[in-house]
């Protein structure tokens, strides 16, 4: 036992090499970034180029019931301690993200104000078009890419704001158990900001910056009344239920998104982790019975993985509501997926970037 124990420490007395001596961290260990990811202030260090950025939006004060969503980031970034580059091989996909050839960083968060809504959104929208003025380091020719962590749903907007500087209207494709099509007078709203976590897309078909081809997926909220239907038609989204996917299966889900996204244009995917059953989102703030498995969203996701994403988020944790960190778990997994989706399809076709000024060259 003692030759044992002596042979264990031998590598620590005899390495000069400090990385090789002290670098190999548990899952547990160390400072929670996103999977472990190299991590540096993207705002702020400019200059440093990578492929894809794993950026904080730690922003609540858009929601309609339960606060909390501000620390959603955190919670996030501590549950996916168990991914890493080492054991990053996504079997479903047969494809590791973290071992190909992306530069994948963790960009630290957007400092959002919590005390102005307006100036909030503001600095989410400069700090967004900030993030996607620069080059990526694998194709100088186009931007990086991101996967904002909320923060409730509005942080979107934001996103898709600077996005379709890049690449005009993008296609939506939105896992909701909600509409988020509200027009302002059917939602709480104020006459400083109509903007909140339920009227965030109506407010991007106003502002022109999503094409005819969007949809919702795992709906199941309740109304105001049909009426609300014909709003969300009027800005070009399809619904696919909850129910579903038991009642026409998973195969069915995946071929109407497939018919309703065309393959090779931008497309934004939005996932609140309300579109998961209560049973495995209880950090959440708007919960709604009847909902997906995690299995079930994980295999859509998978299923989808040929379109062109160039952007997305994974919003409304609320780490406060939560139990046994199922929800940030699942917030987590859910990233990965959609990090798995855009590192597998590779780049970004350049021709599908309108505009891009380099304002860090």
């Amino acid at each position: 036992m003692k030759l044992l124990a002596l042979l264990t420490l031998l590598p620590l007395v005899i390495s000069t090499n400090l990385e090789e001596k002290w670098g190999g961290l548990w899952p547990f260990q160390g400072i929670a970034t996103f999977a472990h990811l190299e991590h540096f202030q993207c705002l702020i260090e400019s200059e440093k180029q990578f492929d894809i950025g794993i950026i904080g939006v730690p922003f609540d004060t858009a929601v309609s019931y339960r606060p909390g969503a501000r620390f959603g980031p955190r919670a996030i970034r501590d549950a996916s301690q168990r991914q890493n580059n080492l054991r990053g091989f996504n079997p479903k996909a047969l494809f590791d993200p973290y071992q190909s050839w992306a530069r994948i960083i963790d960009c630290g968060d957007i400092p959002v104000t919590p005390m102005d809504n307006s100036a909030a959104y503001k600095q989410m929208s400069e700090a967004f078009k900030d993030l996607l003025n620069r080059k990526s380091s694998n194709n100088t020719e186009i931007p990086p890419r991101y996967i904002a962590l909320g923060g409730d749903h509005s942080v979107l907007l934001p996103h898709i704001r600077a996005l379709h500087k890049i690449y005009g209207p993008v296609n939506i494709i939105h896992f909701d158990a909600h509409l988020d099509t509200w027009k302002p007078n059917k939602y709480p709203t104020s006459e400083k900001n109509d903007i909140n976590h339920g009227s965030m897309l109506w407010k991007a078909y106003e502002e022109g910056l999503t094409t005819k081809h969007n949809i919702h997926v795992g709906v199941r909220t309740r109304l105001s009344g049909l009426d609300d239907l014909q709003d969300d038609d009027e800005q070009n989204f399809v619904r696919i239920e909850a129910d579903d996917i038991w009642l026409k299966g998973p195969q069915w889900v995946v071929d109407k998104i497939l018919a309703t996204i065309p393959k090779d244009t931008a497309t934004y995917i939005s996932v609140d982790v309300d579109v998961l059953d209560p049973g495995f989102t209880s950090g959440t703030g708007t919960q709604e019975p009847g909902g997906f498995l995690p299995r079930e969203l994980i295999y859509l996701l998978r299923s989808i993985d040929g379109l062109t994403v160039v952007g997305a988020d994974v919003v409304e944790v609320s780490p406060a509501y939560d139990i046994a960190e199922i929800t940030a778990t699942n917030g987590a997994q859910i990233a990965y997926e959609v990090l798995t989706s855009m590192v597998k399809r590779g780049n970004i076709d350049k021709s599908l970037v309108k505009l891009v000024v380099h304002v860090f060259d």
